[in-house]
């Protein structure tokens, strides 16, 4: 289709305000809230302004919005190094170590402030006994920083009352924010229900960030925002593959449906160096609810089988190691995915997740209160995280304690906080023994734009780092955001981009639907038109292009060359029938630019994939033509840049540097 030029002669053209600041932060999730209480420590000193722009509300932003009922990242008592190792074992041999040696030396002491603002932790009181958060505080037990053991589900996982997670760190983000703003003078320094579509480029310095644009799903209005230099931490990619639950379930995905891709989309088109973005994670997770599994397996201790009660990851592990060694010692997370595809396309499935054993098991040394007790915890897992999979197991007449639960690998996401590991080449610490000097430009989390930070999920080659991590990272950016303003004092914003222009690009959708929607007698129930596309009918191209072409759940997460090339051709009409996307209401239009972003998160992950010829992660994605992991050609980071003038990609290799000393602990 061909773009037409939006000169606002249907709908009404937006007020446009500009607002100026220091420190610019994009996405109120962890890392976003990370950040911003970091950079205000250190710029209420200085007298710099901190500004916060979310999308959403920042108590229910991001990841964590529902809840958790674990922290997964928590060194305490472990060794650090130790913390490296398993990273880079579950991430099939490749990582920044530097970037994870980094985290784990400060991870904690987010956490410890997570319980100093209110957050229940689970606890080990005197007998050694398992408390949850409240009994805990109750009893008056020790607090982490002073010196109490805390309940872990696993080596690194931290056990707590989690439903309010993200408010108590939102609260803490928000309260830092209005210091700055009484320190500074500003008006607002917070920005909710404001969706960035673009990050804004100097015009006078090259590679080098100016600000933001965005618009409001409020009230018609764009705000330009100019910065010294802003945070990236617009999150991951979710409904870019076609998902396992169609129709009314589309809204249930085990990551949140509106992490859009916006962060990968923003940085990309900034000209930032992506990292290990073929990489992408796959859980499994209970069927259809996408309930999280990892406190039944690690803390309620319960097994997971194919239909003959055989356990897969038993059953072929003499496969696996001839495969994959030494890759599967521990068997990671994508590999535990593997066998259990295995068994399902023999016939062997489903996947069953023997809740009601463990639950059996467990309550052979407890009396009945505890019983009940743990019962209500088993529930809470789910009320904390995934409310969905509590609803879908009553609507199917499933009680957890007595039968069984069926498992399934999901479709694939984009992120770089969980097990995953795609994003943006960032710069180090640069004080990690070992580490190569290139991969430390002068400011810690920096992209390879001048002034652009990054955090969270868009952080290439460094996963899991979850909630506290990401945290742990967003204050890592921030405190170094301050840094940077402080050695560039004498900047004055300039934009290379015309504001007019970007502002008609912005409403273009909502001009199209106004032009146009009389062609049909009813637009609002019906999704074709000549002139132009909904978000909706879009979203479902691109997600039956990248599940056909790019691995998604029909073809068992395998893609090929071939399949790759065309499925990127696909891609480039698709951008092309992106210009008319059509936006009915200001809602409509957050949609059409979320898509439009997920298009570009998707474009970078195919093009990763095409140009690592190997299989690196099999139970993630495989690689028909070449099944293999390839350590003598592939063990490297894959790196790309994309060029916004000449609409062309750079791909290349970067020799990955080990600096934590194998073995890999089980």
């Amino acid at each position: 289709m061909e773009k037409e030029t939006n000169s606002f002669q249907f709908v009404e053209k937006p007020a446009v305000e500009e607002v100026s600041c220091d420190i610019l932060i994009l996405g109120g999730g962890m890392s976003g809230a990370g950040a911003a209480f970091e950079a205000v420590r250190w710029a209420n000193p200085k007298g710099l302004k901190v500004v916060m722009v979310d999308k959403a509300a920042v108590e229910r932003s991001g990841a964590v919005a529902q809840g958790l009922s674990a922290i997964n990242t928590y060194i305490g008592d472990n060794d650090p190094m130790d913390y490296v190792r398993m990273v880079r074992s579950d991430l099939m041999g490749i990582t920044r170590e530097d970037l994870t040696w980094d985290l784990a030396r400060v991870v904690d002491d987010s956490v410890d402030l997570f319980e100093e603002w209110g957050l229940p932790i689970w606890k080990k009181d005197a007998e050694g006994h398992s408390m949850d958060g409240i009994a805990a505080r109750n009893a008056g037990l020790p607090s982490l920083k002073e010196g109490a053991t805390p309940v872990r589900s696993g080596k690194w996982q931290i056990m707590i009352n989690g439903e309010s997670y993200k408010a108590i760190v939102a609260e803490v983000a928000k309260k830092s924010l209005e210091l700055n703003k009484a320190a500074t003078g500003m008006d607002e320094n917070l920005y909710e229900r404001v969706f960035c579509t673009r990050l804004l480029m100097d015009s006078n310095e090259p590679n080098r960030v100016a600000g933001a644009i965005g618009f409001s799903v409020r009230e018609n209005k764009v705000y330009v925002f100019k910065a010294n230099t802003v945070l990236n931490g617009s999150g991951g990619a979710v409904n870019v593959f076609r998902p396992r639950s169609v129709g009314e379930g589309m809204g249930r995905a085990w990551f949140p449906v509106w992490n859009s891709g916006s962060g990968y989309a923003m940085g990309i088109q900034a000209g930032a160096e992506l990292t290990l973005m073929e990489n992408r994670f796959v859980p499994m997770r209970f069927k259809d609810g996408y309930g999280p599994v990892g406190a039944w397996f690690l803390f309620f201790k319960a097994q997971a089988t194919n239909a003959m009660g055989e356990d897969y990851c038993v059953k072929h592990a003499d496969i696996i190691h001839e495969q994959f060694a030494p890759y599967d010692n521990p068997m990671g997370t994508n590999l535990r995915n593997h066998a259990a595809m295995i068994e399902m396309k023999a016939g062997n499935g489903p996947i069953m997740m023997h809740t009601d054993k463990a639950m059996a098991k467990l309550a052979e040394t407890m009396d009945e209160k505890a019983i009940k007790h743990l019962e209500a915890e088993a529930w809470e897992d789910f009320l904390d995280m995934t409310i969905a999979q509590a609803g879908l197991w009553a609507a199917n007449d499933v009680e957890p304690d007595k039968v069984p639960s069926e498992l399934m690998p999901s479709e694939p996401y984009l992120l770089g906080s969980h097990a995953g590991c795609a994003g943006f080449w960032v710069s180090g610490p640069g004080d990690i023994p070992g580490a190569p000097e290139e991969w430390s430009w002068g400011y810690n989390r920096m992209s390879t734009v001048n002034g652009l930070f990054m955090s969270g999920d868009v952080v290439g080659a460094s996963g899991h780092k979850f909630s506290s991590g990401s945290h742990a990272e967003g204050r890592i950016a921030g405190k170094m955001m301050v840094s940077w303003c402080l050695d560039h004092e004498g900047y004055t914003p300039t934009f290379k981009e015309s504001v007019d222009e970007l502002v008609a690009e912005m409403y273009a959708p909502l001009e199209l639907y106004a032009k146009y929607n009389s062609y049909t007698t009813s637009p609002k129930n019906i999704d074709v038109n000549p002139n132009y596309i909904s978000p909706r009918m879009l979203q479902f191209r691109l997600m039956k292009i990248m599940d056909e072409y790019v691995g998604g759940c029909s073809t068992w997460y395998t893609t090929s060359g071939s399949l790759l090339a065309e499925g990127l051709k696909k891609l480039e009409i698709l951008k092309e029938d992106a210009n008319r996307l059509a936006a009915a209401d200001l809602h409509d239009l957050l949609r059409c630019w979320e898509n439009f972003h997920r298009i570009w998160a998707a474009e970078a992950h195919a093009r990763h994939i095409q140009f690592r010829e190997e299989t690196r992660y099999p139970g993630y994605y495989y690689r028909g033509d070449f099944p293999v992991v390839d350590d003598e050609n592939w063990k490297c980071f894959a790196n790309s840049k994309y060029d916004l003038e000449s609409n062309t990609w750079e791909h290349k290799k970067v020799a990955y540097v080990e600096l934590v000393a194998a073995p890999t602990p089980a």
